[in-house]
């Protein structure tokens, strides 16, 4: 070919001359995070103490139990005190003999219920806050298990 094929003959087409094209902007690259490989660390604590805080229907029916264990600790001993100190009327009025029975000088109705009721409450008082402590720590023993 001469030179004037190169420069373009009329009725051929010229030789394209290949442009290249601008480059367009490449996105940034994607992280993928996967939530399930982030961290397996979160103990079973850790979950039952969220469901604490975020109210859910595990941390209400958790609080629940707790409650329900309280209230039948305060039951039992409300009814060994009813027992306790509201049977002495019944006792004195079935053994009337034993409601005339003086001890030191002072019939034994007023000493038993005016002297021994008040460590018998104490005594009482005493075991409910232990008892109730303990029913506390077994549910802060609950929430904070390791996962096995």
């Amino acid at each position: 070919m001469t030179g004037a094929d190169k420069q373009g003959v009329p009725g051929r087409p010229a030789e394209a001359v290949p442009v290249p094209a601008p480059r367009a902007a490449q996105p940034p690259r994607r992280t993928r995070i996967v939530l399930a490989e982030v961290s397996r660390s979160a103990s079973r604590a850790d979950r039952t103490r969220s469901e604490l805080t975020q109210q859910t229907r595990v941390g209400e029916a958790l609080v629940q139990g707790l409650v329900r264990a309280q209230l039948a600790l305060a039951l039992r001993l409300s009814l060994l005190v009813l027992i306790g100190l509201g049977g002495l009327p019944w006792l004195f009025a079935i053994a009337p003999a034993l409601g005339r029975t003086t001890v030191l000088g002072i019939n034994l109705p007023w000493l038993l219920l005016g002297v021994a009721a008040f460590p018998f409450l104490i005594g009482v008082g005493w075991a409910y806050v232990r008892l109730a402590e303990r029913n506390e720590q077994d549910f802060t023993d609950l929430v904070q298990r390791p996962e096995h």
